[in-house]
């Protein structure tokens, strides 16, 4: 997803903060870093720790550069409003300590400090980035297939989400240090889990009122919005087994699945899917291979979800997961990759 976030910065981000466009060259040094890295630390990970703490050593040092250099265009910027732009570099910036945190537990062998960078990392930076992108982006994608929607985007919305991704980090990091926590503050938690998630849902269902879910691309937008809320509900019903049960029971992984794999992994594939087409000089709408590719992507997350909620039929249904998750990513890989590269179809510049 970094390397998703490097491509959406340096193109959306300067359109953002009025700054001239980035050349893709001057990405290449921290995109090689993070490719070579990761390359490295997945051999690591299967044969040994320092050699993965290597490879993350290099894709910390590769998403350190390119966050300085958004940082800059930021700093650098004469734009009066530049909101998303500043929240988006803070979740850069806690992505840069995070990788160096997972970097450093590998290095010593703690599994409790990479567990703890895990959750920072996911909540803190790569969820934060995709609400900053969400908010930003999603009004303007729907405005350009339905031309008189309008571009509702009130910043409470993000102050919220915003809001509840950095409690999440700072309540899993919590437990990770100390233990369960204290049923006071797995109600409280709870509570407003259930708040947010209905929220979630009326908004969802506010949108669904506004245009016709009949048009692909605002219907894949929200989908991932809809797992969202799914997720939040799912936690908040979590908890409440935790508090009621004094931790005994819960959910599992069935909420991060569904955030994870639903909010996040469904809206990087809509909006890359948006982009793709976008600016390779294609049409816009989302054609049959781009929707059943969706709808592969949808079983994945709904079978992880009930292998996580259902554990005696787990494995069967991880690995029916697996291969629909891997259907439609190299599906997509196959159909869209191959426009990479090559001049736009309808002849402009880019």
């Amino acid at each position: 997803m970094p390397f998703f976030f490097a491509g959406f910065l340096f193109t959306a981000g300067p359109k953002w903060l009025r700054s001239p466009q980035v050349p893709a060259r001057r990405l290449l040094p921290g995109l090689l870093l993070m490719l070579g890295g990761w390359v490295v630390a997945l051999i690591g990970i299967h044969t040994a720790a320092q050699l993965a703490a290597a490879g993350l050593s290099l894709v910390a040092s590769g998403w350190t550069v390119l966050s300085v250099k958004f940082f800059s265009m930021v700093r650098q910027s004469q734009e009066s409003d530049r909101i998303h732009a500043r929240m988006a570099a803070t979740a850069c910036n806690l992505g840069v300590f995070t990788f160096w945190l997972a970097t450093a537990s590998l290095a010593i062998d703690s599994v409790l400090i990479l567990r703890i960078a895990v959750q920072m990392g996911l909540w803190g930076f790569i969820a934060v980035m995709f609400a900053v992108a969400s908010h930003r982006m999603i009004p303007f994608f729907g405005a350009s297939a339905v031309p008189f929607l309008d571009a509702w985007r009130p910043m409470w919305l993000l102050w919220a989400m915003l809001s509840m991704f950095y409690l999440e980090a700072a309540l899993s990091v919590a437990a990770l240090s100390v233990g369960p926590l204290p049923k006071v503050v797995q109600w409280s938690q709870a509570a407003l889990e259930s708040a947010f998630s209905l929220l979630l849902f009326a908004l969802a269902l506010r949108w669904s009122l506004v245009q016709s879910m009949k048009i692909r691309l605002l219907a894949m937008l929200h989908g991932g919005f809809v797992w969202l809320a799914i997720a939040f509900a799912l936690s908040a019903l979590s908890n409440t087994l935790l508090a009621l049960t004094a931790g005994e029971l819960s959910l599992g992984l069935a909420p991060l699945h569904a955030m994870a794999m639903g909010y996040l992994g469904t809206t990087m594939f809509a909006m890359t899917t948006r982009i793709s087409s976008g600016h390779g000089g294609r049409a816009v709408a989302e054609d049959d291979i781009a929707w059943i590719l969706y709808w592969i992507l949808q079983s994945a997350v709904v079978l992880r979800v009930l292998a996580a909620l259902w554990p005696t039929a787990g494995e069967p249904f991880t690995l029916l997961a697996i291969a629909a998750w891997s259907a439609a990513t190299v599906g997509w890989s196959v159909r869209y990759g191959r426009w990479f590269g090559r001049a736009r179809l309808d002849g402009r510049p880019g």
